[in-house]
Protein backbone atom coordinates (compact mmCIF):
# COMPACT_ATOMS: atom_id res chain seq x y z
CA UNK A 1 0.00 0.00 0.00
CA UNK A 2 1.72 3.54 -0.83
CA UNK A 3 -0.39 6.86 -0.07
CA UNK A 4 -3.11 4.89 1.87
CA UNK A 5 -4.22 3.37 -1.53
CA UNK A 6 -3.28 -0.29 -2.15
CA UNK A 7 -4.25 -2.29 -5.38
CA UNK A 8 -5.47 -6.44 -5.10
CA UNK A 9 -5.98 -8.87 -7.63
CA UNK A 10 -8.77 -10.95 -7.19
CA UNK A 11 -10.09 -13.81 -9.49
CA UNK A 12 -13.47 -15.32 -9.34
CA UNK A 13 -14.38 -19.25 -9.99
CA UNK A 14 -14.65 -19.46 -13.81
CA UNK A 15 -12.75 -16.07 -14.60
CA UNK A 16 -10.26 -16.78 -17.53
CA UNK A 17 -9.89 -13.44 -19.30
CA UNK A 18 -10.76 -11.05 -17.10
CA UNK A 19 -9.84 -10.62 -13.29
CA UNK A 20 -11.22 -7.84 -11.26
CA UNK A 21 -8.80 -5.28 -10.02
CA UNK A 22 -9.99 -3.61 -6.22
CA UNK A 23 -8.59 -0.51 -5.56
CA UNK A 24 -8.23 -0.29 -1.53
CA UNK A 25 -8.41 3.42 0.06
CA UNK A 26 -7.71 4.16 3.64
CA UNK A 27 -8.02 7.86 4.64
CA UNK A 28 -10.14 10.26 7.31
CA UNK A 29 -13.42 11.93 6.87
CA UNK A 30 -12.62 15.85 5.70
CA UNK A 31 -14.39 18.62 7.57
CA UNK A 32 -17.61 19.47 6.54
CA UNK A 33 -17.96 15.93 4.55
CA UNK A 34 -20.80 13.44 4.40
CA UNK A 35 -21.37 9.82 3.62
CA UNK A 36 -22.17 10.68 0.09
CA UNK A 37 -19.41 13.40 -0.32
CA UNK A 38 -16.87 11.30 0.90
CA UNK A 39 -17.68 8.24 -1.58
CA UNK A 40 -18.13 10.77 -4.43
CA UNK A 41 -14.70 11.93 -3.65
CA UNK A 42 -13.80 8.45 -4.68
CA UNK A 43 -14.87 8.26 -7.59
CA UNK A 44 -17.74 5.70 -6.78
CA UNK A 45 -20.38 5.13 -8.96
CA UNK A 46 -23.91 7.60 -8.19
CA UNK A 47 -26.28 4.78 -8.05
CA UNK A 48 -23.70 2.70 -5.51
CA UNK A 49 -23.30 6.07 -3.41
CA UNK A 50 -27.24 5.99 -3.24
CA UNK A 51 -27.58 2.30 -2.49
CA UNK A 52 -24.12 2.08 0.03
CA UNK A 53 -26.16 5.76 1.84
CA UNK A 54 -29.65 3.91 1.84
CA UNK A 55 -28.53 0.77 3.42
CA UNK A 56 -25.92 2.51 6.30
CA UNK A 57 -29.41 4.61 7.16
CA UNK A 58 -31.24 1.50 8.30
CA UNK A 59 -28.52 1.01 10.71
CA UNK A 60 -26.37 4.26 11.67
CA UNK A 61 -27.65 7.31 11.68
CA UNK A 62 -25.67 8.49 8.58
CA UNK A 63 -25.84 12.45 9.34
CA UNK A 64 -23.47 11.06 12.73
CA UNK A 65 -20.47 11.27 10.23
CA UNK A 66 -17.79 12.89 12.00
CA UNK A 67 -14.20 14.72 10.97
CA UNK A 68 -11.14 13.01 11.34
CA UNK A 69 -12.78 9.27 11.68
CA UNK A 70 -10.90 6.96 9.86
CA UNK A 71 -12.59 4.69 6.86
CA UNK A 72 -11.38 2.01 3.98
CA UNK A 73 -13.10 1.77 0.65
CA UNK A 74 -12.49 -1.29 -1.53
CA UNK A 75 -14.01 -0.63 -4.81
CA UNK A 76 -13.61 -1.77 -8.71
CA UNK A 77 -12.46 0.47 -11.76
CA UNK A 78 -16.05 1.07 -12.11
CA UNK A 79 -17.10 2.67 -9.22
CA UNK A 80 -18.59 -0.55 -7.72
CA UNK A 81 -18.08 -1.67 -4.02
CA UNK A 82 -16.81 -4.17 -2.59
CA UNK A 83 -16.41 -3.34 1.24
CA UNK A 84 -17.03 0.31 2.71
CA UNK A 85 -15.73 0.60 6.82
CA UNK A 86 -15.98 3.51 8.86
CA UNK A 87 -15.24 4.06 12.78
CA UNK A 88 -18.60 5.47 14.05
CA UNK A 89 -16.39 5.48 17.81
CA UNK A 90 -13.76 3.52 19.24
CA UNK A 91 -16.27 0.87 19.75
CA UNK A 92 -18.36 0.60 16.79
CA UNK A 93 -17.19 -0.31 13.00
CA UNK A 94 -19.85 0.27 10.02
CA UNK A 95 -19.64 -2.11 7.58
CA UNK A 96 -21.90 -2.04 4.31
CA UNK A 97 -20.34 -4.70 1.66
CA UNK A 98 -21.44 -7.50 -0.46
CA UNK A 99 -21.69 -11.03 0.10
CA UNK A 100 -18.04 -13.45 -0.13
CA UNK A 101 -19.28 -13.78 -3.48
CA UNK A 102 -18.79 -10.19 -4.53
CA UNK A 103 -22.55 -10.11 -6.25
CA UNK A 104 -25.89 -9.18 -4.88
CA UNK A 105 -26.90 -6.68 -2.89
CA UNK A 106 -25.18 -4.88 -0.49
CA UNK A 107 -25.68 -5.50 3.45
CA UNK A 108 -25.01 -2.88 5.70
CA UNK A 109 -24.00 -3.95 9.97
CA UNK A 110 -22.92 -2.05 12.72
CA UNK A 111 -19.81 -4.43 14.37
CA UNK A 112 -17.56 -4.59 17.97
CA UNK A 113 -14.23 -3.18 16.87
CA UNK A 114 -12.52 -6.14 18.38
CA UNK A 115 -9.63 -5.20 21.14
CA UNK A 116 -7.07 -7.16 23.53
CA UNK A 117 -6.92 -6.31 27.07
CA UNK A 118 -4.61 -6.11 29.49
CA UNK A 119 -4.16 -4.82 32.88
CA UNK A 120 -1.45 -2.65 33.62
CA UNK A 121 0.12 -0.84 36.19
CA UNK A 122 0.81 2.97 36.69
CA UNK A 123 2.61 4.95 38.93
CA UNK A 124 2.55 8.93 39.65
CA UNK A 125 3.77 11.91 42.26
CA UNK A 126 2.52 15.22 43.01
CA UNK A 127 5.36 17.39 43.43
CA UNK A 128 6.81 20.56 42.37
CA UNK A 129 7.19 19.91 38.31
CA UNK A 130 3.77 17.67 38.56
CA UNK A 131 1.56 19.90 41.12
CA UNK A 132 -1.92 18.70 39.65
CA UNK A 133 -3.52 15.06 39.08
CA UNK A 134 -3.91 15.95 35.37
CA UNK A 135 0.17 17.03 35.21
CA UNK A 136 1.34 13.35 37.60
CA UNK A 137 -1.34 11.53 35.27
CA UNK A 138 0.51 13.15 31.92
CA UNK A 139 3.91 12.49 33.06
CA UNK A 140 3.36 8.81 33.55
CA UNK A 141 2.62 8.39 29.81
CA UNK A 142 -1.50 8.48 30.75
CA UNK A 143 -4.20 10.61 29.24
CA UNK A 144 -7.42 12.76 31.07
CA UNK A 145 -9.40 9.63 30.53
CA UNK A 146 -7.79 8.04 33.37
CA UNK A 147 -7.41 11.23 35.65
CA UNK A 148 -11.21 11.71 35.56
CA UNK A 149 -11.89 7.90 36.10
CA UNK A 150 -9.30 8.27 39.18
CA UNK A 151 -10.80 11.47 40.59
CA UNK A 152 -14.21 9.74 40.22
CA UNK A 153 -12.92 6.36 42.34
CA UNK A 154 -11.60 8.80 44.92
CA UNK A 155 -14.04 11.89 45.16
CA UNK A 156 -15.94 11.39 48.02
CA UNK A 157 -12.64 11.13 50.19
CA UNK A 158 -10.04 13.40 48.31
CA UNK A 159 -10.78 16.95 47.05
CA UNK A 160 -8.63 17.10 43.96
CA UNK A 161 -9.10 21.08 43.56
CA UNK A 162 -7.91 21.55 47.30
CA UNK A 163 -6.41 18.63 48.98
CA UNK A 164 -2.90 17.47 46.97
CA UNK A 165 0.25 17.71 48.70
CA UNK A 166 3.70 17.59 47.75
CA UNK A 167 4.46 14.08 48.10
CA UNK A 168 1.52 12.80 47.56
CA UNK A 169 1.81 9.31 44.81
CA UNK A 170 -1.09 6.98 43.58
CA UNK A 171 -0.42 3.30 42.04
CA UNK A 172 -3.23 2.17 39.88
CA UNK A 173 -3.99 -1.54 38.42
CA UNK A 174 -6.33 -0.80 35.38
CA UNK A 175 -7.48 -2.52 32.15
CA UNK A 176 -6.45 -0.96 29.21
CA UNK A 177 -7.40 -1.86 25.52
CA UNK A 178 -5.42 -2.47 22.26
CA UNK A 179 -6.77 -2.86 18.72
CA UNK A 180 -4.77 -4.19 15.23
CA UNK A 181 -4.90 -1.47 12.73
CA UNK A 182 -5.39 -3.66 9.29
CA UNK A 183 -3.17 -1.11 7.62
CA UNK A 184 -0.37 -1.09 10.26
CA UNK A 185 0.29 -4.61 9.43
CA UNK A 186 0.48 -7.19 13.00
CA UNK A 187 1.16 -3.29 14.94
CA UNK A 188 -1.43 -2.76 17.65
CA UNK A 189 -2.28 0.40 19.33
CA UNK A 190 -3.75 1.71 21.99
CA UNK A 191 -7.48 2.11 22.08
CA UNK A 192 -8.84 3.52 25.36
CA UNK A 193 -9.14 2.51 29.02
CA UNK A 194 -11.50 -0.34 30.68
CA UNK A 195 -11.90 0.33 34.44
CA UNK A 196 -10.01 0.89 37.05
CA UNK A 197 -9.36 -2.78 39.12
CA UNK A 198 -7.92 -1.34 42.08
CA UNK A 199 -6.31 1.88 43.48
CA UNK A 200 -3.62 3.39 45.69
CA UNK A 201 -3.91 7.32 46.66
CA UNK A 202 -1.36 8.67 49.29
CA UNK A 203 -2.66 12.46 50.17
CA UNK A 204 -1.11 14.52 52.81
CA UNK A 205 0.12 11.29 54.99
CA UNK A 206 -3.29 9.10 54.19
CA UNK A 207 -3.16 6.13 52.76
CA UNK A 208 -6.75 5.91 50.65
CA UNK A 209 -7.32 1.79 48.63
CA UNK A 210 -9.76 0.98 46.83
CA UNK A 211 -10.82 -1.80 44.83
CA UNK A 212 -13.58 -3.02 42.07
CA UNK A 213 -15.97 -5.28 43.05
CA UNK A 214 -19.39 -6.84 41.80
CA UNK A 215 -21.39 -7.92 44.38
CA UNK A 216 -23.52 -10.93 43.82
CA UNK A 217 -27.09 -9.32 42.00
CA UNK A 218 -25.43 -5.94 42.60
CA UNK A 219 -23.11 -3.60 40.62
CA UNK A 220 -19.80 -3.29 40.45
CA UNK A 221 -18.51 -0.49 42.97
CA UNK A 222 -15.47 0.79 44.80
CA UNK A 223 -14.49 -0.82 48.23
CA UNK A 224 -11.69 0.09 50.45
CA UNK A 225 -9.81 -2.65 52.67
CA UNK A 226 -12.67 -3.13 55.20
CA UNK A 227 -15.20 -3.64 52.27
CA UNK A 228 -16.70 -0.29 53.07
CA UNK A 229 -17.95 1.60 49.48
CA UNK A 230 -16.18 4.47 48.46
CA UNK A 231 -19.11 6.01 47.50
CA UNK A 232 -20.39 8.91 49.41
CA UNK A 233 -24.01 10.36 49.70
CA UNK A 234 -22.49 13.77 48.37
CA UNK A 235 -18.77 14.02 46.26
CA UNK A 236 -16.42 16.19 48.13
CA UNK A 237 -16.74 18.86 45.07
CA UNK A 238 -18.88 19.82 42.01
CA UNK A 239 -15.31 20.08 40.06
CA UNK A 240 -13.48 16.85 39.13
CA UNK A 241 -9.77 18.53 39.91
CA UNK A 242 -7.49 21.55 39.41
CA UNK A 243 -9.52 24.72 39.95
CA UNK A 244 -8.40 26.19 42.77
CA UNK A 245 -10.97 27.76 46.14
CA UNK A 246 -10.67 31.58 45.69
CA UNK A 247 -13.34 32.49 48.41
CA UNK A 248 -14.41 30.32 50.92
CA UNK A 249 -18.03 30.64 53.32
CA UNK A 250 -18.51 33.40 55.19
CA UNK A 251 -21.20 35.13 57.12
CA UNK A 252 -19.20 38.68 56.21
CA UNK A 253 -17.12 39.11 53.01
CA UNK A 254 -16.50 42.40 50.86
CA UNK A 255 -18.43 41.45 47.62
CA UNK A 256 -15.98 42.04 44.46
CA UNK A 257 -18.32 43.49 42.00
CA UNK A 258 -20.52 45.43 44.50
CA UNK A 259 -18.05 46.76 47.06
CA UNK A 260 -20.19 46.19 50.22
CA UNK A 261 -19.89 43.63 52.89
CA UNK A 262 -22.68 40.83 52.32
CA UNK A 263 -22.89 37.31 53.46
CA UNK A 264 -21.27 34.77 50.57
CA UNK A 265 -22.90 31.37 51.42
CA UNK A 266 -20.80 29.25 49.38
CA UNK A 267 -17.33 28.44 48.11
CA UNK A 268 -15.67 30.09 44.92
CA UNK A 269 -14.24 27.60 42.55
CA UNK A 270 -11.83 29.33 39.90
CA UNK A 271 -11.87 27.54 36.82
CA UNK A 272 -11.80 27.87 32.95
CA UNK A 273 -14.84 28.83 31.00
CA UNK A 274 -16.45 25.26 29.74
CA UNK A 275 -15.25 23.05 32.46
CA UNK A 276 -17.83 20.90 33.40
CA UNK A 277 -19.70 21.19 36.75
CA UNK A 278 -21.67 17.93 38.23
CA UNK A 279 -24.06 17.00 40.28
CA UNK A 280 -22.61 15.98 44.27
CA UNK A 281 -25.18 13.65 44.52
CA UNK A 282 -28.62 12.06 43.40
CA UNK A 283 -30.99 14.49 43.25
CA UNK A 284 -34.14 16.49 41.32
CA UNK A 285 -33.69 19.73 39.41
CA UNK A 286 -35.82 22.67 41.50
CA UNK A 287 -34.84 25.18 39.03
CA UNK A 288 -32.31 25.70 36.00
CA UNK A 289 -31.68 29.13 34.35
CA UNK A 290 -30.70 32.81 34.68
CA UNK A 291 -31.60 33.97 38.38
CA UNK A 292 -30.26 38.00 38.40
CA UNK A 293 -27.15 38.16 40.17
CA UNK A 294 -26.34 34.69 40.03
CA UNK A 295 -26.41 33.98 36.39
CA UNK A 296 -27.00 30.94 34.95
CA UNK A 297 -27.52 28.12 37.45
CA UNK A 298 -28.75 24.90 38.41
CA UNK A 299 -30.91 24.56 41.89
CA UNK A 300 -31.26 20.27 42.65
CA UNK A 301 -33.00 18.73 45.56
CA UNK A 302 -31.64 15.63 47.46
CA UNK A 303 -32.79 13.28 49.99
CA UNK A 304 -32.46 14.10 53.64
CA UNK A 305 -32.99 17.97 53.86
CA UNK A 306 -30.17 19.02 51.53
CA UNK A 307 -29.91 21.09 48.28
CA UNK A 308 -27.26 22.02 46.25
CA UNK A 309 -26.99 25.07 43.78
CA UNK A 310 -23.98 26.16 40.95
CA UNK A 311 -23.98 29.75 40.36
CA UNK A 312 -22.42 31.71 37.43
CA UNK A 313 -22.73 28.67 34.55
CA UNK A 314 -21.82 29.38 31.10
CA UNK A 315 -24.10 26.55 29.87
CA UNK A 316 -27.17 24.56 31.43
CA UNK A 317 -27.42 21.08 30.69
CA UNK A 318 -30.72 20.05 32.70
CA UNK A 319 -33.86 20.79 32.82
CA UNK A 320 -36.49 21.43 35.65
CA UNK A 321 -37.91 18.17 37.16
CA UNK A 322 -35.48 16.06 36.07
CA UNK A 323 -33.60 13.47 38.13
CA UNK A 324 -29.93 13.47 37.83
CA UNK A 325 -27.51 11.13 39.08
CA UNK A 326 -24.41 12.25 41.54
CA UNK A 327 -21.51 12.41 38.67
CA UNK A 328 -24.09 13.60 36.06
CA UNK A 329 -22.90 16.76 34.21
CA UNK A 330 -25.40 19.55 34.82
CA UNK A 331 -23.48 22.67 33.52
CA UNK A 332 -20.33 24.03 32.58
CA UNK A 333 -18.66 26.88 34.38
CA UNK A 334 -19.08 30.21 33.66
CA UNK A 335 -19.30 33.87 34.58
CA UNK A 336 -22.50 35.37 34.25
CA UNK A 337 -24.65 37.16 36.77
CA UNK A 338 -22.14 39.42 39.07
CA UNK A 339 -19.17 37.60 38.66
CA UNK A 340 -15.39 39.22 37.90
CA UNK A 341 -14.22 36.40 36.19
CA UNK A 342 -15.17 32.26 35.00
CA UNK A 343 -15.78 30.28 38.28
CA UNK A 344 -18.48 28.29 40.14
CA UNK A 345 -20.06 29.58 43.49
CA UNK A 346 -21.33 26.24 45.29
CA UNK A 347 -24.00 26.22 47.67
CA UNK A 348 -25.48 23.77 49.86
CA UNK A 349 -28.31 23.84 52.32
CA UNK A 350 -29.24 21.67 55.17
CA UNK A 351 -32.95 21.69 55.76
CA UNK A 352 -33.58 25.46 54.27
CA UNK A 353 -30.42 26.89 55.92
CA UNK A 354 -26.90 27.31 53.84
CA UNK A 355 -24.24 25.60 55.80
CA UNK A 356 -20.41 25.49 54.83
CA UNK A 357 -20.17 23.04 51.77
CA UNK A 358 -16.56 22.30 52.55
CA UNK A 359 -17.22 20.70 56.00
CA UNK A 360 -20.56 19.52 55.56
CA UNK A 361 -18.97 17.05 53.19
CA UNK A 362 -16.37 15.67 55.21
CA UNK A 363 -19.07 14.68 57.91
CA UNK A 364 -21.35 12.79 55.25
CA UNK A 365 -21.65 8.83 55.92
CA UNK A 366 -20.17 6.37 53.48
CA UNK A 367 -22.91 3.99 51.34
CA UNK A 368 -22.89 0.36 52.49
CA UNK A 369 -20.64 -1.87 53.00
CA UNK A 370 -20.20 -5.14 50.85
CA UNK A 371 -22.81 -7.80 51.93
CA UNK A 372 -21.81 -10.21 54.90
CA UNK A 373 -22.01 -13.13 52.75
CA UNK A 374 -19.28 -12.71 50.30
CA UNK A 375 -16.59 -11.25 52.73
CA UNK A 376 -14.30 -13.74 52.26
CA UNK A 377 -14.85 -13.53 48.43
CA UNK A 378 -14.03 -9.98 48.57
CA UNK A 379 -10.90 -10.64 50.86
CA UNK A 380 -9.25 -13.05 48.35
CA UNK A 381 -10.25 -10.63 45.56
CA UNK A 382 -8.80 -7.70 47.46
CA UNK A 383 -5.89 -9.55 47.95
CA UNK A 384 -4.82 -10.64 44.31
CA UNK A 385 -5.57 -7.10 42.75
CA UNK A 386 -2.94 -5.32 45.22
CA UNK A 387 -0.65 -8.24 44.75
CA UNK A 388 -0.08 -7.23 41.40
CA UNK A 389 1.05 -3.15 42.62
CA UNK A 390 4.37 -5.92 43.17
CA UNK A 391 4.62 -7.25 39.79
CA UNK A 392 5.44 -6.07 36.28
CA UNK A 393 4.19 -3.05 34.57
CA UNK A 394 1.92 -5.13 32.37
CA UNK A 395 0.21 -8.42 34.14
CA UNK A 396 -2.22 -11.05 32.75
CA UNK A 397 -5.43 -9.53 32.60
CA UNK A 398 -7.56 -12.27 32.55
CA UNK A 399 -6.10 -13.37 36.16
CA UNK A 400 -7.00 -9.67 37.06
CA UNK A 401 -9.66 -9.49 35.64
CA UNK A 402 -11.71 -11.87 38.19
CA UNK A 403 -11.64 -9.30 41.21
CA UNK A 404 -14.33 -8.09 39.13
CA UNK A 405 -16.11 -10.68 39.18
CA UNK A 406 -19.31 -11.31 40.41
CA UNK A 407 -19.74 -13.55 43.55
CA UNK A 408 -21.62 -16.33 43.83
Amino acid sequence: MRDGVSHDRHVRAGDIALAADFTSVSARVAGGATLATILHAQQVATAEVEAIVRHARSVFDVRKVRTNQPYRLEKRPDGTVRRFEYEIDGDRLLRVSRPAAEEGDLIATVLPIEKTRRAGIVRGRIDRETSSLVAAMDAAGETIDLTLALAEVFGGDIDFNTDLQPGDRFELLVEKQYRERAEQGPQEEFAGYGPILAAEFENAGHRFRAVRFTPEGGSPGYFDERGISLRRFFLKSPLKFDPVVTSGFSRSRLHPVLHEVRAHLGVDYRAPTGAPVVAVANGTVVAAGSNGGSGRMVHLRHANGYETQYLHLSSIAVRRGARVEQGEIIGRVGATGLATGPHLDYRLKKNGVFVNPVTAHRAMPPAEPVPSAPVASFAAARDRAFAAFSQPAVVDATRVAKTDAVVK
